[in-house]
């Protein structure tokens, strides 16, 4: 928790506001209180956001989207204003460190946990799916581990099949390493997306890493959509699961609900499988003189690019458009 800055509400709706959670490109997540003395966690836009009309129309129905989900692996939605002047969205408050702060504290999950993490955010994916929802930003960050299991967090981004005409304009909205490379490449984002961050996710949990490493995002894009994740520190146990969800073409990936009996203690680990060769399909209408010099990548994997000029081009406006759109 951190304390207030100046200029940060004193209340939003009901809700007394006690001091800040956390901040990112969206906005501001404050904790809460109602008057009944429940906890929140309260989320506020930005102002230059919260001008732009087809942000609010989608806020709207994402509210309404999210509203449809049990709340049993999720932080449920309790009230929210799509019409103030700044509109926010309070959800039940949870209780415990993000996957990403427990790593940074006490280094990568034993085997035994990092499954129940597993089984748990299949679980939280499936009741999402099963609504026509799609989370997009699944990553080490938004996944909080409370005493009864872990909580998929931050709405910020999700997308419904009504939703298409809104969000899927050709911006890449996620966050870099955790995107599928159907995401990197700004194409239709499906259920899949969510098994492959999941599957990321999983292996930050039991390495403390991701699976494309650390960089700037347009380096982790690029490595995303042309090379093989690197799993050499995941437990045998898991690497078999784990290669399943990070296969590049979705329809290879299993679906959230056949994830929950995959990754449920003592199952049987799935065989480890050899990752084809992978190549990237550069648009035709970049032009390589302007490529902007990206660092390259240190690990040499197969997948390497024929046309490497236009598709770092064309992966660092991704990026630019990246750190303009990522949820809070």
């Amino acid at each position: 928790m951190r304390e207030l800055l100046p200029g940060d509400p004193v209340r939003l709706g009901p809700y007394e506001i006690r001091s800040r959670i956390g901040a990112g490109g969206m906005g501001v997540v404050y904790l809460g209180r109602s008057p009944s003395g429940r906890l929140a966690a309260v989320k506020l836009v930005r102002p230059e956001i919260a001008e732009d009309e087809e942000f609010r129309t989608r806020f709207r129905r994402e509210i309404d989207a999210a509203r449809q989900v049990s709340g049993a692996y999720t932080a449920a939605v309790l009230d929210a204003d799509p019409d103030a002047d700044r509109p926010w969205l309070a959800t039940v408050y949870v209780e415990g460190p993000s996957v990403r702060e427990r790593v940074a504290d006490a280094g990568p999950l034993p085997l035994a946990e990092a499954r129940r993490l597993g089984s748990g955010l299949a679980e939280a994916l499936t009741d999402l799916h099963r609504v026509g929802l799609v989370h997009r930003d699944v990553k080490p960050g938004n996944v909080l581990l409370a005493a009864d299991g872990p909580r998929l967090i931050d709405f910020g981004i999700i997308r419904s099949d009504a939703l298409a005409d809104l969000t899927e304009s050709g911006f890449v909205l996620g966050s870099a390493g955790y995107l599928a490379p159907e995401q990197a490449h700004g194409r239709h984002t499906g259920p899949e997306a969510d098994v492959f961050a999941l599957g990321a996710v999983l292996t930050f949990a039991v390495t403390g890493r991701g699976p494309f490493g650390a960089g700037a995002p347009a380096t982790l894009l690029l490595r995303t959509v042309s090379e093989e994740p690197d799993l050499t520190a995941v437990p045998p146990g898991l690497r078999g699961v784990i290669q399943r969800c990070l296969s590049p073409e979705p329809a290879d990936r299993p679906p959230a609900r056949d994830l929950i009996a995959m990754l449920a203690a003592g199952a049987e680990p799935l065989p480890e499988r050899v990752p084809p060769t992978r190549a990237v399909a550069v648009p035709a209408h970049v032009p390589a003189a302007t490529t902007p010099n990206l660092p390259a990548s240190p690990r040499g994997r197969s997948g390497l690019i024929s046309t490497a000029a236009g598709a770092t081009l064309a992966l660092f406006v991704l990026a630019f458009l990246l750190t303009l759109f990522v949820g809070f």
